[in-house]
């Protein structure tokens, strides 16, 4: 597992749009989204039970969904139980107003595209997901993106979750067809010190549109 970025460890999330039934944190990579068994370090959850107390009465302080602990930008809180539910419900696939864009940045020249796979149990032991061509619907996670630019050995892609998101979709999804991230061992992709290349970038929420800063490797 990669070291928690430098830059992250000394930042903390920030409220990047509030609107009267939710609002959206930007994340830091390096924190956990919500308190974990058995796991140290920062998480949204807690600093949302200190900031905003008005919604420590909810499930996870309201949080919608999850990033992964390597994974920064946005995150949807909801302000109430019945938006949670109904939010909730639209990152399901089950109705909503919701589009999800990441920025990407992975080894090798990749070129745009799309993708629709089974992602399916951990193998045993690792944090891994099985990735396949077919399986259940309730494993299926879909994905296209564009190509943003280009580097030497790298590509930095706009990606688009197409319905409910699946475990390590984008990670497991692009390492699948020979574009790992960068600094996600996990999933061959090239190690690097600042961790998985990997940001929430943009958040549609009931045609209102938020976007996380980009991080320097992203061009930020």
């Amino acid at each position: 597992m990669p070291e928690v970025p430098e830059e992250s460890s000394v930042s903390s999330p920030r409220i990047l749009r509030e609107e009267p039934a939710w609002l959206v944190v930007d994340k830091p990579a390096g924190w956990h989204t919500v308190a974990g068994r058995g796991e140290s370090g920062s998480h949204v959850e807690g600093w949302l039970r200190e900031t905003r107390p008005e919604l420590a009465g909810l499930d996870e302080c309201g949080l919608v969904h999850r990033l992964d602990r390597f994974t920064s930008g946005c995150l949807l809180v909801a302000k109430d139980a019945a938006s949670r539910e109904r939010l909730r419900d639209a990152f399901s696939g089950r109705g909503g107003d919701l589009r999800k864009t990441y920025l990407a940045l992975v080894a090798g020249r990749a070129e745009p595209g799309s993708f629709t796979l089974s992602f399916a149990s951990r193998h045993k032991g690792s944090e891994k997901v099985t990735v396949a061509p077919r399986g259940e619907p309730a494993t299926i996670g879909r994905c296209r993106w564009t190509v943003a630019a280009r580097r030497t050995h790298e590509t930095l892609l706009e990606v688009e979750l197409l319905g409910p998101g699946r475990r390590h979709q984008i990670r497991a999804g692009l390492a699948s067809l020979g574009f790992p991230l960068v600094g996600d061992p996990l999933y061959r992709g090239p190690e690097h010190p600042r961790g998985v290349h990997l940001h929430a970038w943009r958040l549609e929420v009931d045609g209102v549109p938020t976007e996380s800063p980009r991080p320097a490797w992203a061009g930020g």
